[in-house]
């Protein structure tokens, strides 16, 4: 098990999380323990079955991964992931209202010219 206190996570956490790759690491506040970091692929975490798809899908709809990226760490492809998080009431595409009249607007106005 390593170490690191709070300021050094804070000055480098490049190398907490490079250290959390390799082993357990405990991070102490005021030379107390307060925290445990350990590295996903270490865990194994990610290779249980459900755990890519749930991460992917939460990391989507919270708004800290695209589409495709999601698509990919949850192993599909994108149309079966949009098709995931269709079936779980997940918007694909989150538009304001004003958003899809402009858009519907400029379809009327290509369709008219072509």
């Amino acid at each position: 098990m390593q170490t690191v206190n709070v300021s050094g996570l804070k000055n480098n956490p490049s190398e907490a999380l490079r250290k959390a790759r390799e082993d357990l690491v405990l991070v102490l506040n005021r030379d107390k323990p307060d925290a445990l970091m350990v590295g996903v692929e270490l865990a194994g975490v990610l290779e249980r079955e459900g755990v890519r798809p749930a991460l992917a899908t939460a990391l989507f709809r919270d708004g800290h991964l695209s589409l495709a990226r999601a698509a990919h760490l949850a192993g599909m492809s994108v149309g079966d992931f949009a098709t995931h998080l269709s079936r779980l009431g997940i918007p694909v595409i989150d538009l304001e209202a004003s958003e899809v009249e402009r858009d519907l607007d400029e379809l009327d106005a290509w369709l008219a010219s072509s």
